[in-house]
């Protein structure tokens, strides 16, 4: 292969690359939100410099993404802090496992979301949207919602959609040092509501040390939603260099 056609290879392998060249398109994507209450001194230990942190807020929150262009079908699930950058408000997304290699290796290699590998689930139970979180072949996360209780407005659910995300990208040099280390922004502003729905909820955490997600623990539960959208997410840009002199 020519040195420049390797330039113009996307990804390895140069002959079948891990992921296909974007913009994804996502249609019927499905969440469910759950906002908490937790320890204010611990999300200070965990949220990187320059955000800033004000309310003891997390979002629990799983996707079921069942029809994206180019990567298919996969579910993911995470921790979301509310934060703020320079005075605007915003979301820092904190952890996100996800059970598809495809969407992991797109996801940290193009942007900079914090993914890992994990077996999340989001399902209709009877009566209850239940979303579950495994780490291997243990228990990591049960959140439960009432099945469409309430329509939510659907204002309302783009406001939690949309807000800006903050991401760190860290790349290492081969000495071991950082090659990249910065603060990234990006955010949806493609994208429709297809339903939206509030009901109760309840969100239990499980401890394990690769999957610290109880290391925020569940003091209480202030709002749930369930919302079906379509959308495409947008490139992310540099707001932050921790690297630069």
């Amino acid at each position: 292969m020519k040195k420049d056609e390797v330039v113009r290879q996307f990804t390895t392998p140069l002959d079948a690359g891990a992921f296909p060249l974007g913009p994804y398109r996502f249609y019927n994507r499905e969440y469910l939100n759950i906002l908490y209450r937790t320890d204010l001194e611990k999300l200070k230990k965990i949220v990187p410099e320059p955000l800033e942190v004000k309310d003891p807020l997390v979002r629990f929150e799983i996707m079921k993404m069942p029809d994206v262009t180019g990567l298919g079908s996969y579910t993911e699930c995470g921790q979301v802090i509310p934060v703020s950058f320079e005075g605007a408000e915003g979301d820092y997304l904190h952890a996100m496992y996800v059970d598809s290699f495809p969407a992991i290796a797109s996801g940290r290699e193009i942007a900079a979301y914090p993914k890992k590998l994990g077996k999340p689930s989001l399902y209709v139970d009877s009566d209850t949207l239940v979303g579950v979180l495994d780490y291997g072949t243990l228990r990591v996360a049960t959140a439960t919602m009432g099945y469409k209780h309430f329509p939510l407005d659907h204002t309302e659910a783009l406001k939690e959609i949309v807000k800006p995300n903050y991401m760190l990208k860290k790349m290492p040099g081969y000495n071991g040092y950082p090659r990249i280390c910065e603060l990234v922004r990006s955010q949806i502003t493609d994208i429709k509501i297809l339903g939206a729905w509030s009901g109760p909820a309840r969100l239990e955490l499980f401890a394990h040390a690769l999957a610290p997600m109880a290391d925020l623990p569940v003091l209480e539960v202030i709002s749930a939603s369930h919302i079906i959208t379509e959308l495409s997410l947008a490139s992310p840009e540099v707001v932050y260099d921790y690297l630069a002199k």
